[in-house]
């Protein structure tokens, strides 16, 4: 009896370190798509920050925001952009042990937001419908022939969304018949609460720009205090569908002002503010990766020759070759 005894609370107490274990967060940098073939060479300064996710963006284009054709997977792109470099750079990266989202997205010319597309006419949403389906469900395939671990439905399409709410839950039902990971949406830090479908989802995602401070070099306690009312929101909704949030985007600047707005990327802001860039990626850390119901994130933006990248005159969102780097090296060790 005493033997017996002593199994059950030898495995009893295995059972309950095997459930206070943290699950491994999501680490990941948002690889910018090129015109030439990635090798492992593009891969070891990823690896070296301790990242083990990317994200790759096939794109899709555009001409306004109510013209109903979607281009996508043509000669004129770059190869990273098409469905042939997507599947060379799955390859890639699988073979270096880095885990996959597949975040298709669309360009509207003179870089229009996404999030205010919106057709004229009935006609002219279903013919618009039937071209981001076939978009969609091009890269749908490729994820799920590839077995790529996760897969965006969208990003940042919030009038879409909003007005079109039928066509998103049919969406996903046929995303789920050709691919069988896991699926998330991307949207943008001041619409995720109002997508409709999170339930169908497997993760809440959300490119989380949010605004945290009109400092020209904001403290890291500051921006901590910043954050706590966004996520306390981030957490209700999390709580209310049950589901993890993940960040699909995330990132500074390396310039002054750099919480005030971080979605702009306008050339305008070009003071070079190092320590502004450390704080916001140090305090955006802190605030979530602990948290058990947050996924991880990734990292806006990674370019695939490093060292020509970021550096000491570089004002824009990539820590490469800047202090940021050696930052981000640290917080993704685990």
């Amino acid at each position: 009896m005493m033997k017996n005894w002593f199994y059950i609370c030898v495995i009893g107490l295995s059972s309950s370190l095997a459930l206070a274990q943290p699950s491994e967060k999501i680490d990941g940098v948002s690889f910018v798509s090129s015109h030439e073939s990635i090798t492992d060479s593009h891969i070891q300064p990823i690896r070296s920050i301790n990242a083990n996710w990317t994200a790759l963006s096939p794109f899709a284009f555009m001409a306004s925001l109510d013209n109903p054709e979607v281009r996508f997977n043509i000669d004129r792109q770059w190869r990273g952009e098409r469905v042939d470099g997507i599947m060379e750079m799955c390859n890639t990266f699988k073979k270096n042990g880095i885990k996959i989202m597949l975040k298709p997205q669309i360009w509207i010319r003179r870089g229009e937001f996404t999030g205010q597309i919106m057709m004229k006419t009935d006609a002219d949403w279903q013919a618009f419908e039937k071209n981001y389906t076939d978009f969609i469900l091009t890269y749908a395939k490729v994820a799920e022939e590839q077995k790529i671990e996760l897969f965006s439905i969208g990003t940042e399409l919030a009038s879409f969304a909003k007005v079109r709410p039928d066509y998103w839950a049919e969406l996903i039902k046929k995303v789920r018949a050709v691919y069988k990971g896991k699926l998330t949406y991307a949207e943008n830090w001041d619409t995720y609460d109002n997508f409709p479908h999170w339930k169908k989802l497997d993760f809440i995602g959300i490119d989380a720009y949010f605004p945290l401070s009109e400092e020209k070099t904001p403290s890291v306690a500051g921006l901590i205090e910043a954050w706590k009312p966004y996520k306390e929101k981030i957490i209700q909704l999390s709580q209310s569908t049950g589901k993890k949030v993940l960040f699909t985007e995330y990132g500074y600047r390396s310039v002054d002002y750099t919480a005030k707005e971080p979605w702009n990327s306008s050339t305008a802001m070009a003071n070079v503010n190092f320590e502004g860039q450390q704080n916001g990626l140090e305090a955006i850390n802190k605030t979530f990766w602990g948290e058990a119901w947050f996924e991880g994130g990734f990292l806006w933006k990674w370019f695939h020759k490093h060292s020509e990248s970021g550096g000491k005159t570089d004002s824009q969102y990539t820590v490469q070759n800047k202090p940021a780097e050696a930052l981000i090296r640290s917080l993704y060790k685990r």
